[in-house]
């Protein structure tokens, strides 16, 4: 026979009464630390289960500030990519950018962005950063076969920020180039990040999301 060694509730159980409080809401932290290197805005993790978290649902608490545990009833290339769309989700600073080689076509540009679900992508000849190809670049290109080379942003126009840049400089760029894009490179040019403005626009809808160092 099952014995309850102590009294144990539910949700159903419980019921919460409103009532007068002379604490302001704006004053109250939920902050708590789930690790020595992870601290929750708001004391909430999904379970890892396979009926309940996988890459959406850990989007949606990390942007209410908690954080979802991927479930591991998957292969494990499977759970990589579970965690790779939460963590490309929003990026500050997205620190390994998916790059193509200028000798790529149009053709492989689209498979390899619709693939990912991105619309820019830096271009590098071997491992060095030659350009930016993104979306109006290839809008009204007609021939697949034609160079990601030959319709790019080339190098001596590109809009980018060194590794450090603060907040208010990278926007002021976004603004005054027009872009929604900025690539973060060192003092040797070398391609070190990439920075959105879809990010800047995530970051503001939900203020209190669950991010790590890198933003």
């Amino acid at each position: 026979m099952l014995r309850i060694a102590q009294e144990a509730l539910t949700f159903d159980d419980v019921l919460l009464s409103p009532g007068y409080s002379t604490v302001v809401a704006t004053d109250v932290s939920l902050r708590t630390r789930l690790t020595r290197e992870i601290e929750l805005n708001i004391p909430l993790v999904s379970a890892a289960m396979d009926t309940v978290t996988e890459f959406r649902l850990a989007i949606a608490m990390a942007q209410e500030g908690g954080i979802g545990i991927i479930h591991k009833s998957m292969s494990i290339a499977e759970q990589a990519e579970q965690v790779r769309k939460v963590k490309k989700f929003e990026s500050g600073v997205v620190k390994d950018p998916i790059t193509i080689q200028q000798s790529a076509t149009i053709a492989q540009l689209l498979e390899l962005t619709g693939a990912h679900g991105i619309s820019g992508v830096p271009v590098l000849d071997g491992k060095d950063l030659v350009g930016i190809v993104t979306r109006r670049d290839v809008r009204f290109e007609s021939n697949p076969q034609k160079l990601v080379s030959q319709i790019m942003t080339p190098k001596e126009k590109l809009v980018t920020v060194l590794e450090g840049a603060d907040l208010a400089e990278v926007q002021e760029k976004l603004h005054r180039h027009r872009i929604e894009k900025v690539l973060v490179v060192n003092d040797q040019f070398d391609l070190c990040g990439m920075i959105t403005v879809k990010d800047f626009d995530k970051a503001e809808s939900f203020p209190y999301a669950c991010k790590d160092s890198y933003g």
